[in-house]
């Protein structure tokens, strides 16, 4: 049984980590999470933990934008959208049981940039490594989240998602140069 309480959208995305893994979830009822939800996601956070596991889609980063800012040092699992999607609808629900273990397995936990010192990535380090104001900027994050495990973000979420899980300029560029073929490292 996975010791933490998963966040998850609603019920069905219950059913799919059930079918997947042995825990406990909270659902937050969609995008419109209430200050009952909050509570609870909090009470869990202190007693057990809690990981954050909501859909690849901007309504789940929403949502995990607000759990986490109402409770720091959250941690979060991230499905890729292609493991996510049937139908041309996206979420955690249409994955397979084998993506959502693997999602958990690669859970990371959330902490203050500055904890991880001068070596966390910085903007000028995504801009360099192609991942902000480049043509195939987008299909390079989709890609550089799935091998590090953060999932995909627009550029400035992609950012603030490296400083929150301490992605260091060193992951961000073994993570370059296994996605380029051995070239392009950062900073």
């Amino acid at each position: 049984m996975i010791q933490e309480i998963i966040v998850v959208e609603g019920k069905d995305d219950t059913a799919a980590v059930k079918r997947a893994v042995e825990a406990d979830t909270i659902e937050t009822g969609g995008s419109a999470i209430g200050e009952e939800v909050l509570r609870r996601i909090e009470l869990a956070a202190a007693r057990r933990g809690v990981i954050i596991f909501t859909d690849p889609d901007h309504a789940g980063e929403r949502i995990r934008r607000i759990v986490a800012d109402r409770v720091p040092g959250c941690k979060h699992a991230f499905l890729p959208q292609e493991q996510a999607e049937r139908g041309g609808k996206f979420g955690v629900e249409h994955a397979t049981p084998e993506a959502i273990r693997q999602a958990l397995a690669a859970v990371r936990t959330e902490r203050p940039a500055e904890e991880a010192g001068a070596d966390v990535v910085e903007w000028d380090d995504l801009m360099e490594a192609g991942l902000i104001v480049h043509p195939e900027a987008a299909q390079r994050r989709r890609e550089l989240g799935k091998r590090l495990g953060i999932g995909y973000a627009n550029g400035k979420q992609f950012f603030r998602r490296c400083r929150m899980l301490r992605i260091t300029k060193r992951e961000l560029a073994e993570a370059l140069a296994a996605m380029d073929g051995g070239e392009g490292e950062a900073g």
